[in-house]
């Protein structure tokens, strides 16, 4: 049998992966749900998944690039607290205006990255060294900010960036968005087609692209009714999108730019590849690795802003644990350890992956024990299934 995928396949732009992986997702929410008695796939429910999975899923996207590239940064979570104490200390202790706060977060964030980067891109020190200790510095340095007290944050425009009571965006705009969505990729896809034709390259029948292009922009659209029809007991509208949620989807739309549209992207793969030949052929790896340690420090931020918004404060324990979480999201989507390769919707499908695994459990009463059992075993399998993947289709 043939170790490459069939060709008519490819034509279709459909990655094999990242279907079964949206197969996996969609099984997995039909079991927790005959389990839970109907509860995991209730809009309540669906809405706070989707909630939770927003801060994982945005620090996912740009660790996809970071992994890609052949470094890692075990730091995130740490960095996270740090950032978000920080941004909540600055607004309820010393009295700024949250956007100034959030500045200042991102500067300290930059200056950590820019650290850890140079250290690995000017001295050499592996990535993985710097970051690990700097997990455990940076753990010490949300506890020193605040001298280990809780931080809350009372700005109500600030509170809405992290979902909550008035966290969504109504239902007009959700459908609207919808309707966008759903235009842009069947755009997309005519316009791919008149790039083969043109370039006279082979199509796949009308019907069939069709059909596969209403495939996602019918699940855009069941999304947005299942978050229109989530409405807490005390408002009169239903919420719509979260904010978490939109600031998600916008995050990962950028960096699927930067990857496909950017210099700076193709140097990320071309670096991940062969480094030393990326060097010979001119391409700045060191340069490329500062820049790519200071865009994970701008998600970071994004990210504890969303967290402290969303749990209205900054605590020491902020973002603990989480590095487990990126990189397991990162690896179930198809990023190889190894680098190279790697897929930015594909970090989306693995941290709905992870935050579904782990709502459901808890939705079941599983022990916190087993639980963290189950998710590190999970990493495990991600990492064979890749491994034997790989093989199996000739994929670098």
């Amino acid at each position: 049998m043939s170790n490459q995928t069939p060709g008519w396949w490819r034509r279709t732009g459909v990655d094999l992966r990242l279907l079964l992986m949206s197969v996996l997702l969609i099984a997995m929410g039909v079991v927790f749900n005959v389990m839970s008695g109907g509860v995991f796939l209730s809009p309540e429910n669906l809405y706070n998944v989707a909630q939770q999975t927003a801060v994982v899923g945005i620090v996912s996207t740009v660790m996809v690039l970071v992994i890609v590239a052949r470094h890692i940064d075990l730091s995130v979570g740490s960095v996270m607290g740090f950032v978000g104490v920080l941004i909540a200390y600055l607004q309820y202790t010393s009295g700024w205006s949250w956007p100034t706060a959030c500045l200042a977060g991102l500067a300290v964030a930059l200056l950590v990255s820019i650290y850890q980067g140079w250290l690995t891109a000017m001295l050499g020190v592996p990535s993985f060294v710097v970051t690990l200790g700097g997990l455990m510095s940076f753990r010490g340095a949300a506890f020193l900010v605040a001298d280990g007290k809780t931080q809350p944050v009372n700005d109500e425009f600030f509170q809405r960036l992290g979902g909550g009571y008035d966290g969504g965006i109504g239902t007009t705009a959700t459908w609207a968005i919808a309707v966008f969505v759903a235009l842009v990729l069947f755009a997309r896809m005519l316009q791919k087609r008149r790039a083969r034709a043109h370039h006279e390259m082979p199509n796949e029948p009308l019907w069939m692209e069709v059909l596969l292009t209403a495939v996602p922009a019918a699940v855009v659209f069941v999304f947005a009714a299942v978050m229109n029809n989530y409405q807490i007991a005390s408002k009169d509208a239903p919420q719509g999108l979260p904010i978490p949620v939109l600031i998600w989807a916008v995050v990962a739309i950028v960096l699927s730019f930067i990857v496909h549209r950017t210099r700076f992207g193709r140097y990320v793969f071309a670096m991940g590849g062969n480094p030393d030949a990326a060097a010979l052929v001119g391409i700045p790896v060191k340069r490329v690795t500062l820049m790519l340690f200071a865009l994970l420090a701008v998600l970071v931020t994004v990210a504890a802003i969303v967290s402290i918004a969303r749990l209205n404060a900054g605590t020491n324990s902020l973002g603990t644990g989480m590095e487990l979480y990126v990189i397991a999201a990162a690896v179930i989507g198809g990023t190889a350890l190894a680098g190279g390769t790697g897929s930015i919707f594909g970090s989306v499908l693995g941290a709905l992956i992870m935050q579904s695994l782990d709502s459901g459990m808890l939705l079941l009463d599983v022990p916190i024990g087993k639980r963290m059992v189950i998710i590190g075993q999970v990493l495990i399998v991600a990492v064979v299934f890749d491994v034997l993947y790989r093989r199996k289709f000739g994929e670098n």
